[in-house]
This record gives structure tokens, C-alpha cells and sequence, in this order.
């Protein structure tokens, strides 16, 4: 399961759209609600849509501390990182999820921590979704994370099959998600970490179906919606 893989420090990248914010609102509320001390960085400065910033709210009412760009959750969209984050590499009470922006855009907001990154305890995520523009094949999804990679210079983690078609999501286009990103660990030498399926939908896989079909299911909120 997903929480296996889980280190201090959690960074989550993936293709524009991939699922990244609310895979990490998921993770963020599901460490908080067992009592840990938990941190989110939002550090998508380039895309004013779903951030995790903009569910400070809830985040902080459940006990996660957030930290979001300058801005964040108001009409002025300057890019600017605050001073804060660095605090999570000397505070090391709390485990930290970063979502990170799309593509290797999102990976340069980072580069600046790199070091401290480094010298932590620390795990990688690439959060795919096959039915988003420009990673509906495996070779280009794997291309496109050693895009983000190079910028990013980290040992990567493991990959986490998020493919769906929001409210068109069948059983069977959950297992084609499935089969291409089995192919995806295979050809990136990772494991497949987890697969995110909307809860009630898991919920009726684990009622109806096969459960060999599809492994490692991550039960999620749909937190963020599509206007």
C-alpha cells in the first residue's frame, strides 16, 4: 500500500492534470486523521487551478499545516514561494507531502531545496493518468517523467496509477489505467506503488470483481472537481 513507501518528505510530480493535488490532499488528510503531525507545500506556482492551497481550510481543519504560495486562493496570480517552506528541512517533527507543478515546469520551483532534499529521508512519486493529453501511451509517460527527473535530480520512489475519466470512469477503463502503468513500473525499473480509484467505485471493485485484477487499490476522496 501506498503508506509503505511513504518517507519524511513526500514529493509528488506528474503531467499537468495528472491528479497530483488530490492524491496529495488524500495523503496529507489520511496521515492527520491518524494523529500525525502533517505538512503540505503546495508548490505548483504556475497553474492558478487546483491547488492544494486553495483547500487550506479543510486542510487546517483537520490538523495539516499548510504552506502555499503567496496569493494562493486570491484573484492576483503572482508566481511566489514563501520563506516558510524552508522550515519543513529544519522542522522534522511533521511528515511533509509536496505537490509540485505539471511537468518539469513544476520540478524547477524545487531545485532551489535540492540539497536539503538530499541530505532527508525522502520519496519520489509519479503520478500518472493515461487518459490525460500527452501520456496516453507508456513510452511517452515514461519520456515525460525523465523530463521532470532531470530537472529534479532525485532518486525516484515509485509510480502511482491515478487513470480515470471523472464521472466516465468504468471498470474497464480503471484496468486499461491499470495495464499501462504495470508497463510503466516495468519500463522505469520502479514499483507500482499504489492505483487511486474514487471510493465508492473501489468499494464495488472489492464487492464484484476479481480483486487479482487490479492490485494495491488507494480508496480516494474526489476533493478536486473539474468546474
Amino acid at each position: 500500500m501506498i503508506y509503505d513507501y511513504l518517507k519524511r518528505i513526500n514529493i509528488i510530480c506528474g503531467h499537468y492534470g495528472a491528479g497530483k493535488t488530490n492524491l496529495a490532499l488524500n495523503l496529507a488528510l489520511g496521515l492527520a486523521s491518524s494523529g500525525k503531525p502533517v505538512t503540505l507545500v503546495d508548490m505548483d506556482i504556475i497553474n492558478p487551478y487546483f491547488r492544494s492551497g486553495d483547500y487550506k481550510t479543510q486542510l487546517q481543519a483537520a490538523g495539516v499545516r499548510v504552506i502555499a504560495p503567496n496569493f494562493v486562493a486570491t484573484n492576483v496570480d503572482v508566481p511566489s514561494l514563501p520563506a516558510e517552506i524552508a522550515s519543513v528541512f529544519t522542522d522534522k517533527t511533521a511528515t511533509v507531502i509536496i505537490d509540485l507543478g505539471g511537468d518539469d515546469a513544476g520540478a524547477f520551483a524545487l531545485g532551489r531545496y535540492r540539497e536539503q532534499i538530499l541530505a532527508d529521508d525522502y520519496a519520489l512519486f509519479y503520478v500518472c493518468n493515461f487518459f490525460r493529453s500527452l501520456t496516453p501511451k507508456v513510452q511517452e509517460a515514461a519520456e515525460l517523467f525523465e523530463e521532470i527527473n532531470t530537472v529534479l535530480q532525485l532518486q525516484p520512489t515509485a509510480v502511482i496509477n491515478n487513470s480515470h475519466l471523472q464521472h466516465l470512469t468504468t471498470t474497464e477503463v480503471l484496468q486499461q489505467g491499470y495495464k499501462k502503468s504495470v508497463e510503466l513500473s516495468s519500463l522505469l525499473k520502479l514499483p507500482l506503488a499504489a492505483t487511486a480509484v474514487e471510493k465508492q467505485t473501489a468499494k464495488k471493485i472489492a464487492e464484484n470483481e476479481d480483486p487479482s485484477a487490479i492490485k494495491n487499490i488507494y480508496p480516494v476522496e474526489i476533493y478536486v472537481k473539474a468546474f
